[in-house]
């Protein structure tokens, strides 16, 4: 986290039937980039075998040369890109997985987070199970090869029923296709099709990259099964008992790209909506200019546009080359990160009175070195407005999240935070208003990391996705 934002782990993409099926979940990949930046990794199926390849780095670092494609042949695929926290980034830990048991050869590919995987995994370890990773991707395998019924389906949703958390996963044998997503359904899965081939996918913007129609979601507490019959739908037996859902309010915050569906609605039309929100709750009477930090809460900067009247304009320019290899001089001092990331628009902002909208805050420090930035553009004053609440607690369904010591939110008041940033007023938007612009109905979404309610049990959480 040293760009100071949350992160979501993963992004999973899966193609069956298609000759070209790898290079699609490779384009796939390349869609969902901003949902895991540590590892990438595909499996291909040729109907006799999987095959894998996977490494540290981005999409087309991976896959940077041909000739991993190239022997990723077959006529399905699935996908994994990774984020994942600190101390935990390596190559062990890189998805798909893929294994031998009885039913043959089995790839996973899991977005989200199990609050009980550190007590599973003991239990297998003390039965003698070897694990070779961190993931609770890998607690999920060992309970499909561990399953005493005989069908792949079968042991895929007897594996199922004995975890608890979230999660959006794929499955690939030799012949077919399976994706599920857990009944609280925290993450999102969508199914595409383009001609005979079935896609899916973690966000309908991959579809578009490979010209595939999106079908439906994945409905939480389904498992979906593809294969040259075509798809059967399986419910998955829950952990405890479910009692509506608890889609992951991020996701329209920050997660998702702005052209992607999600939960039932396009991730723009929220966006703006939560900007629109937040004008009404905190209004910045007299300002001259409304601004975003880019690129995530650009859109909410313009739906908080829309409703004060206020000019929209842009105050920073970023630099989209800057990569996590970045090396920085050795006297460049703390605010250095954030100058190369970022550049002010000198004319825009001197002598203005603006309006700063950001999507969260996090520990803080990223937004006060964004604001010192803006200082030396000399504006009249600066107004922060973020389009989500507080950050109070951590997440534990596959976000990267600080500590709760960590979090600027849960140690200091608004006030305290606005004093700290060196801003003229901050907002928030509330917990009301942040869930009364979410699709209907409004109590499916998860806001633990606000409220500190969490829907799904959290004893025994598990250390990474």
């Amino acid at each position: 986290m040293l760009d100071g934002k949350l992160h979501e782990r993963c992004g999973i993409f899966g193609v069956f039937h298609n000759k070209d099926a790898s290079r699609l979940t490779y384009l796939g990949l390349y869609a969902l980039q901003h949902r895991g930046q540590e590892s990438s990794g595909i499996v291909s199926a040729d109907g006799d075998v999987l095959k894998i390849h996977k490494a540290m780095g981005l999409v087309n670092q991976v896959f940077r040369r041909d000739e991993p494609l190239a022997r990723l042949d077959g006529m399905h695929a699935i996908g994994h890109n990774r984020y994942s926290t600190t101390g935990a980034s390596s190559l062990a830990n890189a998805q798909p997985i893929l294994i031998n048991c009885k039913i043959g050869q089995i790839a996973g590919a899991h977005n989200g987070n199990l609050t009980n995987a550190r007590s599973l995994r003991a239990e297998m370890e003390n039965d003698g199970s070897i694990f070779t990773s961190s993931t609770d991707t890998e607690v999920i395998m060992h309970l499909i090869a561990r399953s005493k019924h005989d069908t792949v389906a079968s042991m895929i949703l007897d594996a199922l029923s004995r975890v608890r958390g979230a999660y959006s996963i794929l499955f690939l044998t030799k012949d077919a296709l399976y994706g599920a997503r857990d009944p609280r359904g925290v993450r999102p899965l969508l199914l595409g099709k383009k001609e005979n081939s079935f896609f899916l996918s973690s966000e309908s913007c991959a579809f578009d990259l490979v010209g595939a129609d999106m079908v439906r979601e994945i409905k939480p507490g389904e498992m979906i099964r593809i294969d040259r019959r075509g798809a059967r739908s399986y419910t998955v037996p829950a952990f405890e008992p479910v009692e509506g859902h608890a889609h992951c309010v991020f996701e329209f915050i920050y997660f998702s790209r702005p052209d992607s569906f999600v939960f039932g609605e396009n991730v723009d039309k929220v966006r703006r909506k939560l900007g629109r929100q937040l004008a009404r709750e905190h209004p910045a009477p007299g300002a001259d200019i409304v601004m975003g930090v880019p690129d995530s809460a650009t859109t909410a900067a313009l739906g908080y546009a829309e409703e004060s009247g206020i000019k929209y304009d842009i105050g920073l320019i970023r630099n989209h080359y800057v990569g996590r290899t970045f090396i920085q001089p050795a006297q460049a001092g703390r605010n250095f990160g954030v100058r190369v990331k970022f550049n002010t628009v000198k004319g825009v902002l001197k002598g203005k009175r603006v309006v700063v909208v950001d999507d969260s805050i996090v520990r803080g420090t990223t937004m006060k070195s964004i604001i010192a930035l803006l200082r030396t553009a000399e504006p009249e004053e600066i107004h922060l407005r973020v389009s989500s609440p507080p950050i109070l607690c951590p997440c534990f369904y596959g976000i990267d999240m600080p500590t709760k010591q960590e979090l600027i939110g849960s140690s200091k008041s608004v006030n305290e935070i606005r004093r700290y940033m060196g801003a003229d007023s901050l907002g928030y938007l509330s917990i009301d208003g942040m869930l009364s612009v979410m699709p209907s109905p409004h109590e499916n979404f998860c806001n633990a990391c606000f409220s500190g309610a969490y829907p799904i049990g959290i004893n025994g959480t598990g250390e990474d996705a």
